[in-house]
């Protein structure tokens, strides 16, 4: 089973804290998503929770072609005001691995994702990366860019 990594990094004039409290808020992950993903957090009572190792969050999304699709991810690890890691534990992916990390800079903060993830399905998994996911996961990323700017400001 192949596993693809990509990296995406973002300077962001705020504090640390401002920062993760945002990024750290599972409702805040549907401001961040193209609305054509229809993204929509299932879990109940999510309103107020904070990241913590062990959290499930249960979503609905459309990645590709309007077909709405269960993700369940879990909250392996946090680090206050450092990172966070989410895994895929039911979805579209084989193998799924996120790392959000927060580093303070002269400015506002820096924003660092890393990204691990397989299709499976062998050569038909490399074939469809190649020409479909990666190309949608780096544009859900170009789409949070901007939308963190929009927010945020540009750095």
């Amino acid at each position: 089973m192949r596993t693809y990594r990509l990296e995406f990094k973002q300077r962001i004039p705020i504090d640390l804290d401002t920062a993760w409290d945002f990024f750290s808020s599972p409702l805040n992950l549907a401001e961040i998503t193209p609305k054509d993903m229809a993204f929509d957090v299932t879990s109940p009572n999510m309103a107020n929770t904070k990241m913590y190792p062990g959290l499930i969050i249960t979503y609905k999304v459309s990645p590709l072609f309007g077909i709405k699709l269960s993700w369940v991810t879990e909250i392996t690890h946090v680090k206050d005001k450092e990172y966070f890691i989410d895994e895929q534990r039911f979805g579209p992916f084989a193998f799924w691995h996120h790392q959000h990390h927060f580093e303070e800079i002269d400015g506002g903060i820096l924003m660092h994702d890393t990204l691990h993830y397989s299709i499976g399905w062998g050569p038909v998994g490399s074939i469809a990366n190649a020409i479909l996911v990666n190309s949608k996961i780096k544009e859900i990323f170009k789409f949070r860019y901007q939308k963190v700017e929009e927010l945020f400001g540009k750095f």
